[in-house]
């Protein structure tokens, strides 16, 4: 579905990405894992078109370097960020409202569907969304982002600052997410449940992916894990 080519990004006259290369298929869970600084979040960015870039994303045969974000994600990619951006003086439920692409859309996922999941966003669906706690606004960005319908979904650091419970649920989600055909690309330091859910997983290392291979394959690997790896 998600191929990636040669990808290089850039901040000003900063050189961030160097040739990045990989794949997503269908229905698969992808981690990129890697130290803070190694580029991952901004691998996200380039994917949606968010920071310049030169190489090549092609999305199920679209070629989608040089476009608008909002064009991306109509070709169906949805990108939760690592900052939570929920819209505070709005409701849970207008929130989740503008995720949807059209208020006429029918796709894989209802309102129902995400109270059922997260049964707390259902109690605070009235509430303004903007003194909701981290591990709630962290439900409802990812919930928000369902909504649209996508068919790969690209989650960084979904589990910072979540209790350990929480987390579980998040990683829970994240099977029924592949359950219902969507791929993952999971951005995710947390080695625990990266390597539990996914099927493959890449290691980035100062802009480059300096790894890939079934988490068997990294958990085999030392050098990986000490080199690139907070573990």
């Amino acid at each position: 579905m998600l191929k990636v080519e040669n990808l290089h990004a850039f901040y000003g006259k900063s050189h961030v990405l160097h040739g990045v290369q990989f794949e997503v298929g269908e229905g698969e869970i992808v981690a990129l894992l890697g130290r803070n600084g190694s580029g991952r979040s901004t691998t996200a960015k380039a994917i949606m078109g968010m920071v310049d870039c030169t190489g090549m994303v092609d999305w199920n045969g679209r070629r989608t370097v040089g476009l608008k974000p909002y064009q991306i994600a109509h070709l169906g990619l949805g990108y939760v960020p690592e900052n939570r951006d929920i819209f505070p003086k709005l409701t849970v439920h207008q929130n989740l409202m503008l995720g949807q692409k059209s208020a006429r859309q029918v796709g894989r996922w209802s309102f129902d569907d995400m109270y059922l999941m997260f049964p707390r966003l259902k109690e605070r669906q009235h509430t303004e969304a903007g003194v909701l706690s981290g591990g709630e606004q962290q439900m409802l960005t990812l919930c928000r982002t369902l909504m649209g319908d996508p068919d790969l979904i690209i989650i960084d650091e979904p589990t910072e600052g979540l209790a350990p419970k929480i987390v579980e649920l998040v990683g829970e989600y994240l099977r029924r997410l592949k359950e219902r055909g969507v791929s993952v690309l999971l951005i995710e330091q947390k080695l625990t449940i990266a390597m539990a859910i996914s099927d493959r997983a890449l290691v980035m290392g100062h802009g480059s992916i300096v790894f890939q291979g079934t988490p068997d394959m990294l958990r085999a690997d030392g050098y990986i894990r000490k080199e690139w790896l907070e573990v």
